[in-house]
C-alpha cells in the first residue's frame, strides 16, 4: 500500500473510530479504539508508518499544544494556579527522579539515562484522552480545569526534561549547571518566541486588511500557520519549541478578547480547529496502533539482550512502571493536599478535606497519550558514534504500554470510583455568566435606543423604527428578568422558564430548517438562499444549546 493510501486510511480509521464507539456494546474510550483499528491497518498492510521523528514532532505537537494553551479556562488557570504548578512542574521532576531509578533497577541493561528519558516522557499527561474518559465519568468542573492546567504545562516540562536525558544519552556527560541554564533559556525564549510571532502576526494581518481588505480564508489559513512558525522560530534559537506553541495559544487567547476578528471568521475557524484537533489527535493514536507490531519486535530483540529470553518480561516491565507512576502521582497528590490543607488552616480558612476516592481518581486521570507518543517517536535512531541508540525499541514499546494501561484502567476505574458522588455547584461561574448576560442585555438595549433615534433623526419612516426597537428591546429585556438579583424560589422558576423557551425555540428551529428543506427538494427556493438560511437557523440554535 502506498504512503497516500495508508494517509487515506488512517483518516477513514479516524472516522470510524467516532462511530464506532458509540456503537460498541462495552464503554471505551475513543484513543484505545483508535489504537485498536491503526493495529488492524498494520495487520493488513504488513509493516507499520515509517517517520522521520524529527518531521514527526512538527507535524503533531505544536498545532494541539497551541490549541491547549488557546482554549484552557484562564480563570480557573489562575484560581489553581498553586495547585497546577505543583502538578505540572513539581510532579514531573518527581516523576522523572522516581520512575528513572525504578526502570533502571527493573532493567539494568537499560542506561541510566535512557531510564530517565523514558520516565521524562511518560510524565506529561493527555487532557484529550482524560476528556474521553470524564464524558463517562462524572469529573467535577474543577478538578478537569486542574487536570487540563496540568497537561498544558507539563507537556513542556516533560519535554524539557526528556531532552536533556537523551542529550545525556547521546554524549555521555550531564552537567547540571549547564542544564540549568540551558533550561533557564528553553523557557525564556520559548515564551518570547511564542508571544513575539503571535503578536507580529496579529499587528501584520491587521494592517493587511485595513489597507487591502480581508480574502476570504486567509485569516482562518493564517491562525493555523501561527502555531509552526511559533515553534519553528524557536528551534532555530535553540529555545523551546514546545513552551513556544504553548505561549502562542495563550498569547491568541487574549488577542481574541479584542474582538477584532469578524464573527463569521470566528464561527468558521472554530469549526476548523476542531476538525484538525480531531483528525491529529486520531491519526496520533492510530499511528500508535500501527507501530505496535514493529514496536513489539524491536522490544523482543532489546529484551533478549538484556538477558531475558521470556517476553513475558515485557508485560511485567510495563505493568511495574504504570503501576510505579501511579503510586509517585498518589504521593505527590496526597502530599500538596496536606500541604495546601495546613497552609488554609493556618490562615484561618475553612478547608474541607476531600473524600480518598476523589485523591484515587485524581491519580487515576493522570492518562498519559498523544504527547507521550509523539515525544518518544522522536529518540534518535543512532549514537554520534554510529552505534544504534540503546533499547531505543524498548523504550517505545514500554511508553506505549503505559499509554495503554493508564488509558484501560482511567476507563475502568474512573467511573466506578465517582459514581454516587455529588459535587456542588460552581457558583462563582454561574455568577459570572448572569453579569455577562445582564451587562451585555443593558448595553444592547441602549445601542437599540440609540439607533432607533439616528435612523428618526435621518428621516426613516417614523412607525417603522419605533415597533421594531419595542420587538428587540423586549428579548433583551426578559435577559435583564431573568438574571435580576431575585429570590431561590424566582431564580428557579426562571430557570424552569429558560428551559422551555429554549425548547419551543429548538421546536420551531426544527420544523424552520425542515421547511426550508422541503422548498429546496421542490425547487421552490434556490440551493443557495437555503444554504444561506439553514446556516442562520443553525446559528441561531448554537447559541440556544449552549
Amino acid at each position: 500500500m502506498d504512503s497516500i493510501e495508508i494517509v487515506l486510511a488512517m483518516l477513514l480509521a479516524v472516522v470510524a473510530s467516532a462511530y464506532l464507539v458509540r456503537v460498541l456494546p462495552v464503554s471505551l474510550p475513543l484513543p484505545l479504539v483508535q489504537i485498536g483499528l491503526g493495529a488492524a491497518i498494520a495487520g493488513y498492510t504488513g509493516h507499520g508508518v515509517q517517520l522521520d521523528p524529527g518531521l514527526f514532532f512538527l507535524l503533531f505537537l505544536p498545532p494541539l499544544l497551541f490549541l491547549d494553551g488557546w482554549r484552557i479556562p484562564k480563570s480557573g488557570l489562575f484560581r489553581d494556579k498553586g495547585i497546577i504548578l505543583e502538578l505540572a512542574f513539581g510532579l514531573v521532576i518527581f516523576t522523572v527522579v522516581g520512575a528513572g531509578f525504578l526502570i533502571h533497577w527493573l532493567i539494568p541493561a537499560m542506561p541510566l539515562p535512557v531510564a530517565f528519558a523514558l520516565a521524562a516522557i511518560v510524565s506529561p499527561t493527555d487532557p484529550v484522552a482524560v476528556g474521553s474518559i470524564a464524558s463517562r465519568a462524572p469529573i467535577p468542573k474543577r478538578l478537569m480545569h486542574i487536570l487540563e492546567g496540568e497537561s498544558l504545562l507539563n507537556d513542556a516540562s516533560g519535554l524539557v526534561c526528556f531532552r536533556f536525558a537523551v542529550a545525556a544519552a547521546m554524549t555521555g556527560t550531564f552537567s547540571l549547571t549547564q542544564a540549568s541554564l540551558t533550561f533557564v533559556w528553553l523557557v525564556a525564549g520559548g515564551i518570547a518566541a511564542g508571544v513575539g510571532v503571535t503578536m507580529l502576526v496579529t499587528w501584520s494581518q491587521r494592517w493587511l486588511v485595513r489597507q487591502f481588505g480581508e480574502p476570504a480564508g486567509s485569516p482562518i489559513l493564517v491562525n493555523l500557520l501561527i502555531p509552526f512558525g511559533a515553534y519553528l522560530a524557536a528551534e532555530h534559537t535553540n529555545a523551546s519549541g514546545i513552551l513556544a506553541a504553548v505561549s502562542a495559544g495563550v498569547t491568541m487567547s487574549y488577542v481574541e478578547l479584542s474582538g477584532q476578528a469578524m464573527a463569521a471568521t470566528r464561527i468558521q475557524r472554530s469549526a476548523v480547529w476542531d476538525t484538525v484537533q480531531f483528525a491529529l489527535n486520531g491519526v496520533m493514536f492510530v499511528l500508535l496502533g500501527e507501530q505496535l507490531p514493529d514496536i513489539l519486535h524491536g522490544a523482543r530483540v532489546s529484551l533478549d539482550q538484556s538477558g531475558h529470553l521470556n517476553p513475558w518480561w515485557l508485560v511485567l516491565y510495563a505493568f511495574s512502571i504504570s503501576f510505579g507512576l501511579l503510586v509517585l502521582r498518589f504521593i505527590w497528590v496526597w502530599a500538596a493536599l496536606r500541604i495546601t490543607l495546613y497552609r488554609r488552616n493556618r490562615r484561618g480558612e475553612d478547608a474541607p478535606k476531600p473524600p480518598l476516592r476523589l485523591l484515587l481518581a485524581t491519580s487515576l486521570a493522570g492518562v498519559r497519550g498523544a504527547i507521550t507518543l509523539a515525544g518518544v517517536m522522536t529518540l534518535p535512531l543512532a549514537l554520534p558514534s554510529g552505534a544504534p541508540f540503546p533499547a531505543r525499541d524498548l523504550t517505545i514499546f514500554l511508553a506505549s504500554t503505559v499509554i495503554l494501561i493508564s488509558l484501560v484502567l482511567a476507563s475502568v476505574a474512573l467511573p466506578r470510583l465517582l459514581a454516587g458522588m455529588d459535587f456542588p455547584e460552581e457558583p462563582a461561574e454561574q455568577k459570572e455568566e448572569d453579569l455577562a448576560r445582564r451587562e451585555a442585555a443593558s448595553a444592547a438595549i441602549a445601542a437599540v435606543e440609540r439607533a432607533q433615534m439616528e435612523q428618526l433623526q435621518s428621516g426613516a419612516d417614523s412607525d417603522m423604527y419605533p415597533e421594531a426597537a419595542a420587538r428587540v428591546i423586549a428579548l433583551y429585556q426578559h435577559r435583564l428578568d431573568t438574571t435580576a438579583a431575585v429570590d431561590d424560589e424566582d431564580v428557579a422558576r426562571y430557570r424552569k422558564l429558560d428551559s422551555a423557551e429554549r425548547l419551543l425555540r429548538m421546536a420551531a428551529l426544527q420544523a424552520e430548517r425542515r421547511t426550508i428543506f422541503g422548498l429546496a427538494r421542490h425547487e421552490h427556493i434556490s440551493d443557495e438562499i437555503s444554504r444561506k438560511l439553514v446556516r442562520e437557523i443553525d446559528l441561531v440554535e448554537a447559541r440556544h444549546k449552549h
